[in-house]
């Protein structure tokens, strides 16, 4: 399995064969089959020993700040493994790999007042946070179209006529000619959708305590716990 996260590391998680990671361990495919399983069998395990790199936020966090810790770490452990950001929002790690983050994340939740919504919203917020990272994997290998593309759009920051596009025009001709903001725009970005995506839950937390006083009640120890609210989604 470390043969498969360092070649995972090095060329990303689509772009290496199982006779590729058998001759990494000087190995026969078939060994690799009979010990491991096929490639997909050992894609699942490397996605869930990258899950299991994640260092969890204290549990003492209210849960926007629990999420904004959890997602920045989630963003660097993922991103030092390419695909798998893609492999985690497509089809996620197994459950024993994904046990501590989902309950804790879920728990969390549910202690908010988010009750049956809080399993929409825990994958909003994952889901949200690995399409991210997968863009960013797929633009690594595409520079000089992303290049081509930028200068295109700054190419229209002064049309007057289009005031929308010429305002995302300067913007790129801003990001062209500042390395500096081009080596952290992705990282703007990220943090930007990740706490958009928490302010927007906190309004929604608040009209839900609006809707259910009773969810306003156990917050403030008047009334039945949070997570006493049974989650009636599908099985």
């Amino acid at each position: 399995m470390d043969a498969a996260l360092a070649l995972t590391a090095e060329r990303g998680l689509d772009n290496w064969t199982l006779r590729q990671l058998a001759a990494a361990v000087d190995a026969y495919p078939a060994v690799v089959y009979h010990h491991v399983g096929d490639r997909d069998s050992v894609v699942a395990a490397v996605l869930d020993r990258v899950v299991g790199y994640l260092r969890l936020p204290p549990e003492d966090r209210s849960w926007p700040e629990w999420f904004g810790e959890l997602l920045v770490e989630l963003r660097v452990v993922l991103r030092r493994y390419p695909g798998t950001a893609r492999r985690m929002v497509l089809f996620g790690p197994s459950v024993a790999a994904a046990q501590r983050p989902v309950d804790l994340g879920m728990r969390m939740l549910l202690d908010a007042g988010f009750a049956a919504e809080s399993v929409l919203a825990f994958n909003l917020l994952v889901a949200t946070a690995c399409q991210f990272v997968a863009m960013e994997d797929d633009r690594d290998g595409t520079l000089a179209l992303r290049l081509d593309n930028t200068a295109e759009y700054a190419g229209y920051r002064d049309r007057a006529d289009l005031p929308g596009l010429a305002t995302h025009g300067r913007a790129m001709h801003d990001l062209a000619g500042n390395p500096g903001l081009t080596a952290d725009y992705y990282d703007r970005l990220y943090d930007y959708a990740v706490h958009r995506c928490l302010d927007g839950l906190a309004e929604r937390l608040r009209v839900l305590k609006t809707e259910r006083p009773e969810l306003q009640a156990a917050q403030s120890g008047g009334g039945p716990a949070a997570d006493s609210v049974k989650f009636t989604g599908p099985e």
